[in-house]
């Protein structure tokens, strides 16, 4: 009989976002040899291991099915790494419980408490290699994708667009396609307005992700301003379809882009994005460099190296090679038991 594995993940399909696209990934991954669930949260349905996206939102299926003793790991995203595991109390129990703790890129080992780094590895996520696009010649295309919300930080990218003159070269020819939809309906409200305001700005909505990823294939650069990220996707997903990324200097994404590559700006400056977008339109090389420099760090995303880590983090969940964790004292566990 295959093993049971349960995926937690707060997003499903429906949501279309990053959490739901690792989930997706790594059930397929694990489907040859093992029964693979994903779920929202945990039923108390046996299973042989649960691997939990997200330290906070999976909080409770944490907490439930560490008590059966059986092997778990916990993924961090963005907002644990750089701010749920230093506020809330549900996030930090849930490193507390887990067997294995998995972050996304190099960087995120240096936000676990010292006395918890012995459980953390670094599983990069991957995207199949597309062959390099076809940008359209009439104009200059720059992608964002992601649902808006602060975290993603998508008014840095309209105002540096603004400090590019509408009606003088290069600048006319720019285009900024946002692919995406609405996490902060007031922040949604807000972006949109601000966008109508300059044609250049294509709103493109929800797309079907084999959409999302041909519209960053033909683009000239993908734009990533966020506040924080544990490992986004879709700057993998510019990397393997040779597009460059300009992105703001956080620890998620220099842990994936490596500190010294030049296509970072800082969190919140909407003008030295705007001199990188220019510098990319008026200066074919330094795109080129920037291709380059991304090509190096290729070989991190790539799908069998992802694949292999999963495999071995599930096999080792299943055969009880990781310690088991401190228990909560008595008391803490009774708290668990009355909020459930």
């Amino acid at each position: 009989m295959r093993p049971r594995i349960c995926i937690i993940s707060p997003a499903l399909a429906d949501a279309n976002d990053g959490n739901w696209q690792t989930a997706r990934r790594w059930a397929a991954f694990l489907a040859r040899r093992c029964e693979v669930e994903i779920a929202r949260d945990w039923d108390g349905s046996a299973a042989d291991a649960m691997i939990a996206l997200h330290a906070r939102r999976s909080a409770g299926a944490v907490r439930r099915f560490s008590r059966t003793g059986q092997g778990l790991a916990v993924v961090l995203t963005g907002t644990d790494l750089y701010r749920d595991i230093r506020e809330e109390p549900a996030a930090k129990r849930s490193l507390e419980l887990a067997h294995r703790l998995v972050v996304l890129q190099e960087r995120g080992v240096d936000e676990i408490p010292a006395a918890l780094r012995a459980r953390v590895e670094v599983i990069y996520q991957s995207a199949r290699t597309l062959a390099r696009g076809r940008p359209r010649k009439s104009s200059f295309d720059l992608a964002m994708v992601g649902h808006l919300r602060a975290e993603k930080d998508p008014m840095t990218a309209l105002r540096a667009l603004a400090r590019l003159a509408p009606g003088l070269a290069p600048h006319d020819r720019l285009r900024l396609i946002h692919v995406g939809g609405d996490k902060d309906a007031a922040l949604g409200r807000a972006f949109r307005e601000k966008a109508r305001a300059d044609n250049r700005v294509s709103l493109a909505g929800i797309q079907p992700h084999a959409r999302t990823r041909q519209i960053i294939r033909n683009s000239r650069v993908l734009l990533l301003p966020s506040l924080m990220e544990g490992g986004a996707n879709v700057l993998i997903e510019a990397v393997t379809a040779s597009v460059p990324v300009l992105a703001s200097r956080i620890p998620g994404s220099v842990g994936m882009l490596g500190a010294r590559y030049e296509g970072f700006f800082e969190v919140g400056d909407d003008a030295g994005l705007a001199r990188l977008i220019h510098r990319c339109q008026v200066d074919p090389t330094f795109l080129d460099q920037l291709r380059a420099q991304c090509a190096n760090r290729a070989p991190l995303f790539e799908p069998q190296r992802e694949r292999a880590a999963v495999r071995s983090l599930t096999h080792n969940l299943l055969e009880g090679a990781y310690p088991a964790p401190r228990l909560p004292a008595r008391g803490d566990l009774l708290d668990d038991q009355a909020q459930d």
